[in-house]
């Protein structure tokens, strides 16, 4: 391709847009607006992903510990359970801390406060990589010599999993939605904007000028729409999300994630559909009225 060419491409691109200046703004229109309701949905799935995350990484169980085994002997054991596959961490638990903790829970010293710790057993709480696989985990921890039984409420596992598909499943079917109807919308816009300059392609075609001269200005067109849509919407989707983050900053129920680590994959999301819309609605409409 010639730098004459490439240049001529380029300034009749622009020129379309400027000259076509009502169907180009509602198409700079349409894109961010297709692109913050995607992409505001798909923030929200991917906190939602990321609050369910940490709640099931607080899951754990409990491993009790034989209470003929001193202290030392306990935490010796700690290395053995951590090799259990599917665990993450195991914190050893002494008598005296789980009192301490069983008289907070209780708030009555008066009843609990002259129990011995003797009565309760040195132990470790137990976070496991996966959750679906924890009924597994506990079984394997049970089978190491020097643990005496352990607790794990399944029912609130199962609850998270259950939950955790549920919400994936939903996000997914609602962003495939959206997107397409995002893509139909935008690339509908383009095709409105491709039609008023139908008699424009006709004549260059009558002159002789090629199918890829005549579609050229219309693609660089395209992507021009596409990538300044994307910018627009990526800009107004950052200062929505920071309103959003401040406003909730008290509230600790939910912890949202800086838009710095989702910044790079919503500008690429964001500017792939947008060129994907402003190019593709370019050539598909444009290829009817190269029959000339």
């Amino acid at each position: 391709m010639r730098k004459s060419n490439v240049s001529y491409f380029i300034s009749e691109g622009f020129h379309g847009i400027l000259s076509h200046g009502f169907m180009s703004f509602a198409a700079v229109g349409i894109i961010p607006a297709c692109l913050l309701i995607m992409g505001s949905f798909s923030l929200v799935a991917v906190n939602m992903e990321h609050n369910l995350g940490q709640l099931i990484a607080e899951n754990q169980f409990l491993a009790y510990i034989d209470e003929s085994l001193t202290e030392e002997q306990a935490r010796a054991l700690q290395r053995e359970i951590e090799q259990v596959p599917n665990v993450a961490s195991a914190a050893f638990v002494t008598r005296e801390e789980a009192m301490e903790h069983f008289q907070e829970e209780m708030d009555d010293d008066d009843l609990f406060g002259d129990l011995s710790d003797d009565v309760l057993r040195h132990r470790f709480a137990i976070h496991v990589v996966d959750i679906e696989q924890m009924e597994e985990t506990v079984a394997a921890v049970e089978q190491i010599e020097g643990v005496a039984n352990t607790t794990a409420d399944f029912g609130v596992a199962e609850g998270f999993v259950a939950v955790s598909r549920i919400a994936s499943a939903i996000a997914i079917i609602l962003i495939v939605m959206l997107l397409a109807v995002s893509l139909f919308i935008i690339s509908n816009t383009i095709k409105l904007a491709t039609f008023t300059r139908r008699e424009e392609i006709a004549i260059m075609k009558m002159c002789g000028a090629t199918n890829r001269f005549v579609r050229m200005p219309f693609i660089v067109e395209g992507i021009v729409l596409g990538l300044a849509g994307a910018l627009i919407a990526f800009l107004l989707q950052w200062g929505i999300y920071q309103l959003i983050v401040r406003s909730i900053a008290g509230f600790q129920l939910l912890d949202l994630l800086p838009f710095g680590k989702l910044a790079l994959p919503v500008l690429g999301v964001f500017a792939a559909t947008g060129l994907l819309v402003g190019v593709g609605g370019s050539v598909l409409t444009i290829r009817k009225f190269l029959q000339v």
